[in-house]
This record gives structure tokens, C-alpha cells and sequence, in this order.
């Protein structure tokens, strides 16, 4: 009847109300702690003072595609990640004394691409679309526009000074923001000869990546695009057996060997190990350090013993910079951000912007104010956003409540592993069975130590290993079951068998030991899953 429909009602707002409450820490009710707060905030506003000194050493980061939207989005994540309810965790950036916003555009176009704008911030003259150091009087992919157009970059301008000078992204050292620094394009996918029209190399024009060994002399060149620097079908060392990773360059020449021979002190690295070692060897005056033939890996793929994070990178770029009495000047690109929003997937854009904000970090306990000037920013926005009325503490990722895992020990598949113990996979299925990731037991019990991250992060990602690849929380094969599995399935799981698990918190997607084709099943699920 209505009366009872009414105390349903009443019954279900309280409990709602008793869930949001039950999420918000006591003190944040007491109008003094917002209070102190603010009182915090103003005293530390007037305390500010300006350093009056020229900096010595300038930072540059840039995160690729990161606008307002992303860095809130990341924030959240961020948080949620340390098992807080997200909104009120700082990044890096937020503790910076300065902020504002920024314009950006192309001279043609009204929504900016990341070469234009790497020639607006880096060199500070607004530019045309897909072009790179030049001024709008150059046209894209018009060779004889080049000429008499370039302009400058700050890194040049360090350079001249005396200062060492660097670039780290996850990206490939040829893309249009790393790019910005060093080269004069008129097109940005010039990455190497290969890639250029006959009639632009006859007119005199260069690939970008004889730009980068070529234009200016730079200390530290940390990324990917290997296959950009040696000559075709030149195998890579990682990839030797598949011939879409070999090199590309038409002109024959190892633009690798080109730079190692013009210093004595130079080295050239592709794997984390050889980066550590390098890194060590105070004879090391200049370093090339490429991890990928094209980007490097997003960081939930990335396998840490063979290729160096982010954080890593920067970190021996300002060791070896820093060795400079007249300072230094380093570019910092999370490139990767943008791609993941490129590919319209969210888990991936703001899983590298938290790792990008740990790069901040990194650099600021590496560094002092008092003479390193640093400076984050993006060169554009995204088609990201997001809204609605979520709770405070919902996942920024938008899953609730229970979830379907579905987990196969493949042998057909390559182990990633650097040194596989096992030729099997562990294989992560989502909801609705598209696989997310591939890892060896032995990475699943480090991913588990140090990304505990539960089923409600999944996401779907085209165009990577079958129907797309992802991060979810994995322990090896020998864990015991989930505690929270019903009692018939106790313990570990045996070979092709399955039971229902029932929680009302996301379940984490390793349930317990699987065999092949092991599975832990959501009851209730739509047809077009079963």
C-alpha cells in the first residue's frame, strides 16, 4: 500500500544517508576545521615571498593533454589509491606557489595539436597545426616553408649559456612535444626519413630524428623511438624476431653511432638494467637511453625490471644534469596521457598522469627552489570530463558493487617476463570477458605488492592484445581463495573449477590458484555475458 511504500522509502533514504555519512571523516562536520583550513591557507599566502634571484636550473614538465578536467580526475585517483576517499588529496603541483591558466590555440586552428603548441611554450611563438619550431609563416607538409622561419627553444637558449641540457617522455624522442626543443618540421611526422616525401628530401628538409643528433648538442636524451635511428631492417634488440620493430631509416645511417662518436664520454642504453648501470659511472658525460621502438609502454603494462618508469628517468636525468656548475635545463614529458585519452580510455590517461605526479615529486626532493626554477603545465585539454552526483569515495571509474572475474593460464601466449620461471600467463577478463592484461606469476605477486588496485579500476582498451589489455589486482598461482568465497569453495581452486562469490565491495579479481580456465563467477549476470 502507499503507507508502506512511503516507509520503504524512508527506510532506503536513511540507509543511503547512513552510507554517505559513514564515509565522511567526523571532523570535516565541524565548521572549525574548514576554518582552520582556510586560516592555514591565507597565513601560508602571506608568508610567500618571491626568490629575487635568477634560477639556475629550469624544469619543464609537460603533461600531454592534461587539462583541468584530467588533473581533478587524477586527484581523485590519486587518492583512492592510498585508500582515501580522493577529492582532498594534493598532487605534486598543488603545493607549487604560483598557479594560472593558459590560452591555447593554433594560429590556424582553434583546438591545438601538441606540435604547435610545443613551439608556443617552448619557444614562445604561437604556430600552425602539426608544425614544430617554426613560425606560422611556415605551411604544413610544405618543405620550402621551412627555411627563415625557425625559432628558437628555451633549451637552446640554456644550451648557449653553458648549461647542460635534457629530454625525458615516455613518448618517442621524435614526437612533436620532445621535438619542440629540438627540431624544425613542417611536419611532425617526419619521425625518420622513411617517413618524408621524396620531394622534401630533395629540397633539403630533415627527419626529426637526424634533428635530435644533429641541431643542438643535448646532454641527456631519454624515451622511445629506436626504430627511427637505424637503418631498415636493422632487428631491434628487444624485439629481434619481429621485423615490425626493425629499424626504418632509407638513408642507411645509425644516427645512434653518429651521436656516441661525437663524445667520449657518451653512452647508449635500451633496458632498465643498462640505464642503472649507466647512471652509476660518474665518466658518463652525455646519455641516449631509448626503451621502446616507438612510445614506451603505458605504466600498467610496463615491466619493471626491463624498462625504467618515469620517475626513474628523471631521476638519473638530474643526476647526470646536475653535475653542471653553470645549472641545467630539462624537459620532462608524461606523453602518454594524451594517448590514453586519445584511445578514450580513462584508466590509461590518468594511471600515467599519477605516475607523472610522482615524476614532480621526485624532482622537487631532487632539487631546491632557491635555484631550480620548475614549471608543470599542459599544452592542451582533452575530450575528458566527468560529472554526476557520486558519493565521496565512489572510484573515479565509475564501477560498484560486485564484479565477474574470469582468469586463464594461456601457455599459447609469450610470457612477458624477463626470465620467466613459467611459460604461462596469467590472463584477466573483465565483466564482460574482454581480456585486460597478461602477466607472469612472478610479476603478479610484485603488482599486487606495489599496485593494489581492485576490479572496479578495469577499463577497455582497443587495439592491445586481442580486445584490450588493463591492470587489475593479481597474486600468483598457490594463494589461498578469497575469504569472502562461499565455504564449497574453500582453499585454492582446482583445475576448470568455478563457485560463486557474493560481496558487496568490489572483489578483487584473483580469487585463488587457477589452472586453465579456471573461473569465479558474479551470479546474475545478463545473457549476452553468459
Amino acid at each position: 500500500d502507499m503507507q508502506g511504500a512511503r516507509v520503504l522509502l524512508l527506510l532506503l533514504l536513511g540507509l543511503r544517508l547512513q552510507l554517505a555519512h559513514g564515509v565522511i571523516p567526523v571532523e570535516e562536520e565541524n565548521p572549525a576545521f574548514w576554518n582552520l583550513k582556510a586560516a592555514e591557507a591565507l597565513d601560508a599566502a602571506k608568508k610567500l615571498k618571491p626568490i629575487q634571484t635568477s634560477a639556475k636550473n629550469l624544469i619543464i614538465f609537460l603533461g600531454d593533454g592534461m587539462g583541468v578536467p584530467t588533473v581533478t580526475a587524477t586527484r581523485i585517483l590519486k587518492g583512492q589509491r592510498h585508500r582515501k576517499l580522493g577529492p582532498e588529496t594534493p598532487l605534486a603541483m598543488d603545493h607549487f606557489p604560483y598557479m594560472a591558466l593558459s590560452k591555447t590555440y593554433n594560429v590556424d586552428r582553434q583546438v591545438p595539436d601538441s606540435a604547435g603548441t610545443a613551439t608556443a611554450f617552448l619557444c614562445g611563438v604561437k604556430a600552425n597545426y602539426k608544425t614544430i619550431g617554426l613560425s606560422a609563416a611556415a605551411r604544413f607538409d610544405q618543405c620550402n616553408t621551412t627555411r627563415g622561419n625557425e625559432v628558437m627553444s628555451v633549451m637552446y637558449w640554456a644550451k648557449q649559456a653553458g648549461k647542460s641540457v635534457g629530454v625525458v617522455t615516455t613518448t618517442t624522442v621524435q614526437h612533436a612535444s620532445p621535438a619542440g626543443t629540438y627540431a624544425h618540421t613542417v611536419n611532425r611526422n617526419w619521425y625518420s626519413d622513411a617517413d618524408m616525401p621524396a620531394s622534401a628530401l630533395q629540397e633539403g628538409c630533415q627527419d626529426i630524428a637526424t634533428q635530435l643528433v644533429s641541431n643542438m648538442d643535448i646532454d641527456v636524451i631519454l624515451g622511445g623511438g629506436r626504430k627511427f635511428m637505424f637503418p631498415k631492417g636493422t632487428p631491434d634488440p628487444e624485439y629481434p624476431s619481429d621485423t615490425t620493430q626493425n629499424g626504418t631509416r632509407l638513408d642507411g645511417r645509425d644516427l645512434v653511432q653518429e651521436w656516441l662518436a661525437k663524445h667520449q664520454g657518451a653512452r647508449y642504453v635500451w633496458n632498465r638494467q643498462q640505464l642503472i648501470q649507466v647512471s652509476q659511472d660518474p665518466a658518463v658525460t652525455h646519455l641516449m637511453g631509448l626503451f621502446e621502438p616507438r612510445h614506451l609502454k603505458y605504466e600498467i603494462y610496463r615491466a619493471p625490471e626491463q624498462d625504467p618508469s618515469l620517475v626513474e628517468m628523471t631521476e638519473v636525468a638530474l643526476g647526470l644534469l646536475s653535475r653542471n656548475p653553470r645549472g641545467f635545463y630539462l624537459f620532462v614529458e608524461g606523453g602518454r596521457i594524451d594517448h590514453g585519452h586519445h584511445a578514450g580510455t580513462a584508466f590509461l590517461a590518468l594511471t600515467e598522469a599519477v605516475m607523472f605526479d610522482s615524476a614532480i615529486d621526485k624532482a622537487g626532493q631532487l632539487t631546491s627552489d632557491q635555484d631550480t626554477l620548475t614549471l608543470v603545465t599542459a599544452d592542451h585539454s582533452h575530450v575528458f570530463s566527468f560529472g554526476g552526483y557520486t558519493l565521496r569515495g565512489s572510484s573515479i571509474f565509475g564501477r560498484r558493487g560486485p564484479r565477474q572475474g574470469l582468469l586463464l593460464l594461456d601457455p599459447a601466449l609469450p610470457c612477458s617476463c624477463p626470465s620467466p620461471s613459467s611459460p604461462q600467463l596469467l590472463q584477466l577478463q573483465d565483466l564482460l570477458g574482454l581480456l585486460l592484461h597478461s602477466i607472469c606469476p612472478q610479476q603478479a605477486e610484485q603488482m599486487l605488492q606495489e599496485h593494489p588496485v581492485h576490479s572496479q579500476d578495469l577499463h577497455q582498451d582497443r587495439g592491445l592484445l586481442r580486445l584490450g589489455t588493463g591492470l587489475a589486482q593479481a597474486i600468483p598461482p598457490g594463494t589461498p581463495a578469497f575469504p569472502a568465497a562461499p565455504s564449497q569453495c574453500p582453499g585454492t581452486f582446482s583445475l576448470s573449477s568455478s563457485c560463486e562469490a557474493h560481496s558487496p565491495e568490489p572483489i578483487p579479481m584473483i580469487l585463488g590458484t587457477l589452472g586453465p580456465k579456471s573461473e569465479i563467477h558474479v551470479p546474475d549476470m545478463p545473457e549476452r555475458v553468459k
